[in-house]
């Protein structure tokens, strides 16, 4: 039961689209992950997602519609539907999903990890 300091688990890490796990509960995991360029494109047959924006602003590209999320704003994208994140500058981004659920869905790319790291 120890708190969790966003600010210090960001200054963690530098790269992008490497989600780290900060927490779990419920079979749910809380991921920090940063943002900066485009992510590819995919979709979760199982899970939903949830995108809190911390620091910064991205869009959520869908193909029949484009999102833009802000700072203290959040964004669920339901389970089978594709869509690609996009930050033009980095951002920084709380994710709540199923423990499960793999970031880049059902897209295997240079992106792809197996095992996040809980830091």
């Amino acid at each position: 039961m120890d708190k969790v300091n966003l600010e210090e688990k960001f200054g963690k890490f530098q790269d992008h689209w490497h989600p780290r796990i900060v927490g779990e509960l419920n079979g749910q995991q809380v991921k920090l992950a940063k943002f900066k360029g485009d992510f590819i494109w995919h979709k979760h047959e199982e899970e939903d997602e949830m995108f809190f924006v911390v620091k910064g602003t991205f869009t959520m590209q869908f193909r029949d519609k484009t999102v833009e999320v802000k700072e203290n704003e959040f964004l669920i994208v339901p389970k089978g539907v594709e869509h690609r994140p996009s930050a033009k500058e980095e951002v920084q981004v709380m994710l709540f999903e199923p423990a499960t659920t793999l970031h880049t869905g059902n897209q295997k790319s240079e992106l792809s990890r197996d095992q996040l790291e809980f830091i």
